[in-house]
């Protein structure tokens, strides 16, 4: 079947067709729904749609592939617990809230897909983190994975902060197009935001980084992006989601293996989806900072659910973090490999 990109509207009326005519589950031979950002984040899963490697692999599964890309965490959640995908490359934080909305039985975390690139960019003039008291800072949305970071750090540093921007330092989720405006004008101190959004504020806006989140974990290690799956797909349809994993360990291994030609076709992929390309400068800049693994850094992920507990953001009550992760499929297609 040929790849085909589609709004999240236009998504919703598959999942209540689904529904509405029972079928007891996935269709084992449907095409595999796939969703993925037009983000270098997600350079696997662009690599992946780019070289046909998820195709290749789900067509010896005898299925075929459906691509659909989303531009934040919650859309790409709702289409996949509402049974319009099957699997989505997202963030930690949507990965965790998903989890928890369907109380651990709706989705399970089969691979990390990256790791790094996020900072805390700041205007020159702040020194140190006292000189934020009284500033208006950023993240990309709130409760999402650099808002939990973010709201972390600040209250590690001895600041009080609430989710209505209020507090000795007022953070204000808002879009990374809208915080690149905003701190060029002045308007903002600082914003803690994924790649390449840092790059561009320190290009674009004359910023500096003020806290590299690798030096707040063991190792330097922390988890960027996961592929998320629907537990209804797993338990129904477990060879099919074998062979996306396949092609997602293949994905990677090319990106290992040929990171400037890697780089540069997750460049065009963001380019034929959004219609614009990053600078060569930015994404040369930010692909630096990621790396892209297969590891979920199940320890930092679990870390960043109990943060945004503490935060107020999800309730863990009675929630096994642990039964998020699904390990053994990794571990068999890699051993396979």
């Amino acid at each position: 079947m040929s790849l085909s990109r589609r709004s999240f509207l236009a998504l919703v009326p598959v999942a209540a067709t689904s529904a509405a005519c029972g079928g007891g589950g996935p269709d084992p031979k449907a095409p595999l729904k796939l969703g993925y950002f037009p983000n270098i984040t997600h350079a696997t899963a662009l690599v992946g749609v780019e070289r046909g490697l998820f195709k290749q692999e789900l067509d010896a599964a005898g299925v075929g592939l459906e691509t659909f890309t989303f531009n934040a965490g919650p859309a790409a959640i709702e289409a996949l617990l509402s049974g319009a995908l099957d699997a989505t490359y997202v963030g930690p934080n949507p990965a965790i809230n998903a989890y928890v909305k369907s109380k651990g039985q709706g989705v399970r975390v089969i691979a990390g897909a990256a790791t790094g690139g996020a900072y805390f960019v700041v205007k020159p003039e702040v020194a140190a983190a006292a000189d934020l008291r009284g500033k208006k800072v950023a993240t990309p949305q709130l409760g999402g994975t650099q808002d939990v970071a973010l709201r972390t750090w600040l209250i590690g540093q001895g600041f009080k902060v609430d989710e209505f921007g209020g507090g000795d330092v007022s953070v204000t989720p808002q879009e990374n197009g809208r915080t690149l405006e905003a701190f060029r004008s002045g308007e903002l101190a600082g914003a803690w935001v994924p790649e390449p959004w840092a790059t561009r504020l320190i290009a674009e806006g004359g910023g500096k980084v003020l806290v590299d989140e690798r030096t707040l974990w063991p190792e330097g290690r922390y988890t960027t992006t996961v592929l998320l799956v629907r537990a209804d797909s797993l338990r129904a349809r477990p060879e099919v989601i074998k062979a996306l994993l396949r092609g997602h360990v293949a994905a990677n291994r090319w990106i290992a293996a040929e990171s400037a030609a890697a780089r540069d076709l997750a460049n065009a992929a963001i380019e034929k989806i959004t219609g614009k390309a990053l600078p060569p400068a930015v994404i040369e800049r930010a692909w630096q900072n990621l790396q892209f693994t297969t590891d979920p850094v199940q320890a930092a992920l679990t870390k960043s659910a109990e943060d945004a507990a503490g935060l107020g953001f999800v309730r863990l009550q009675g929630i096994e973090l642990g039964g998020l992760f699904a390990p053994e499929l990794l571990r068999e297609v890699e051993g396979a490999g």
